[in-house]
């Protein structure tokens, strides 16, 4: 294949799902869990769910970089802006996660603060060089995908003598949360999230390989298939699961195999492990406080982190009652099962952090699958 189209084929779409169920079991259910973001909102644009069988089940994870971002972390990032008088730059999505007070960066922006939206690191280098005179900050969020810049950023700024510039660091690392899920007492304890397998990300295997998903499939006996995030990937995808599921396999395969190799994208290793470090513990919302799941910046880079220079300390805040998106993240809930998705919680005005970027859960379905589920 060459062309995108060619992996949005409707009729070989419905090739591979008459390939499912065919060989799904019929007094089996099955149920599996896609990280990425990106494939929940493939799922819900393409309508894959209507193209499986009664028994295969998807179950949104919490792989929304934006999603699963704290308050207390974007309150500190709306505090550097109030109060500090820095430049706060940032990308698109996190400009709308609610906050505390009934705040979010944008409407911190419309109380006077500096906040800048940026398509990449190099755009906030530039508002650095630009402006020598004010403090300028990146928010840098997301998983595996998004680090690597952060971290040719900070190290582009110590060469360049860029004093003016520093890190709100809020990076998050893939495997440790799905350790926390397979962990928690929704799935190994109660089992009221089952799940028998995963869709391994695109772009965050595209960086750290496919070989830290073995982990997984070795200890906890879990398939693991890495997928694209067109259709058809994710369509195939869940028809390897399926076939890993009744063969009694717990194995890493890689679907995506044009994008992503066993070992990944090693000068992107290399550069991220120059400049970052693991923290001890980050919390998460939906998931809590889960060990070594983030990274802080070295020492060497330490005039570079905005936590050290403006002596910043992080304080926990609960999420508004009335959502459900901690339990969505989980895979407890689904967009539905929520009493405010669609109605005081939307796109327009997103109460919860699911509903903001298209990658989470609530907006996907709120775009492409609420009004069927009503009927």
């Amino acid at each position: 294949m060459k062309y995108i189209d060619e992996f949005r084929d409707g009729e070989v779409a419905q090739t591979i799902a008459s390939k499912i169920a065919a060989i799904v079991e019929p007094t089996r259910r099955y149920s599996f869990m896609e990280f990425c973001g990106g494939h929940t909102h493939a799922i819900s644009r393409y309508g894959l769910s209507d193209l499986l069988p009664q028994n295969v089940r998807m179950v949104h994870g919490p792989g929304c970089p934006v999603c699963v971002l704290p308050i207390g972390r974007v309150d500190l990032a709306i505090n550097l802006a109030l109060t500090r008088d820095v430049i706060l730059c940032t990308y698109g999505d996190t400009l709308r996660v609610p906050a505390s007070n009934g705040l979010s960066l944008m409407k911190a922006k419309a109380r006077g603060g500096d906040i800048r939206m940026v398509y990449s690191t190099l755009d906030a280098l530039q508002i650095a060089r630009d402006n020598p005179q004010r403090e300028v900050v990146f928010f840098a969020i997301g998983f595996e995908t998004t680090t690597p810049p952060t971290a040719l950023a900070i190290q582009q700024a110590q060469q360049e003598q860029l004093t003016n510039f520093s890190v709100l660091c809020c990076h998050v690392l893939t495997p440790a949360a799905i350790s926390q899920i397979l962990e928690s007492p929704e799935v190994r304890q109660w089992g009221t999230v089952p799940i028998d397998g995963f869709i391994g990300p695109a772009h965050v295997s595209t960086v750290i390989g496919s070989l830290p998903y073995e982990f997984f499939a070795e200890e906890y006996r879990k398939p693991v298939v890495i997928a694209g995030f067109e259709p058809l990937d994710v369509m195939q995808a869940i028809l390897m699961l399926v076939r890993q599921v009744n063969e009694g396999r717990a194995e890493v395969e890689n679907e995506f195999s044009r994008a992503v190799t066993r070992e990944g994208n090693l000068k992107a290793q290399d550069r991220v492990a120059e400049v970052f470090e693991l923290r001890r513990e980050f919390e998460w919302r939906g998931l809590g406080i889960v060990p070594y799941s983030a990274l802080q910046i070295r020492e060497p880079y330490a005039a570079f982190d905005a936590e050290r220079r403006f002596e910043l300390v992080y304080a926990s805040v609960a999420d508004n009652k009335a959502c459900e998106c901690g339990a969505i993240l989980r895979g407890v809930k689904r967009p539905q099962d929520c009493k405010i998705f669609g109605t005081v919680c939307t796109p327009e005005n997103p109460i919860g952090s699911c509903m903001v970027s298209s990658e989470g859960a609530c907006a996907a379905h709120y775009s492409y699958g609420r009004y069927k589920d009503m009927t």
